[in-house]
């Protein structure tokens, strides 16, 4: 198993991954190949794939405004779980953001995923109950969740 930085060329595999996993919602304009490519130009150190070989088994991206970093579209694939994949590529993200000046780290899960959720709470993120999360898109979307 390695883990390395994700490059534009993964992105087929990647998507793969993404849309044979449980609980993820994607979108047809962010998670395209040129979504991905203008999230990894700004964010070219803190997106990572783990591989099995030339197989692609598990990615994380996380970037940030400066400010505060964000994970997004964290997914193992369904046999490579309970093999501290996830968790690696977590402490890549947050080695790397925080490489980068970032001091703190968010992310959002659907209530509905239960798999992630519980991981995520395994890593020490915690559920804000002081905040409520906003959303608006300023383009049409079309949705594909998981």
């Amino acid at each position: 198993m390695t883990i390395t930085k994700m490059c534009m060329d993964d992105y087929e595999g990647v998507y793969q991954l993404w849309i044979s996993t449980p609980g993820m919602g994607l979108n047809d304009v962010d998670d395209s190949y040129e979504g991905i490519k203008t999230f990894l130009l700004r964010n070219p150190n803190t997106c990572f794939i783990a591989k099995d070989n030339e197989k692609i088994v598990g990615v994380i991206m996380s970037g940030h405004d400066g400010r505060r970093g964000f994970i997004y579209h964290t997914a193992v694939a369904t046999s490579y779980r309970h093999q501290g994949i996830a968790s690696s590529l977590t402490k890549h993200a947050c080695d790397a953001l925080k490489n980068e000046g970032i001091n703190k780290v968010a992310l959002v899960v659907f209530k509905t995923n239960e798999t992630g959720n519980g991981f995520w709470q395994q890593q020490g993120f915690y559920i804000r109950e002081d905040l409520n999360y906003r959303n608006k898109a300023l383009v049409d979307l079309v949705r594909l969740d998981t």
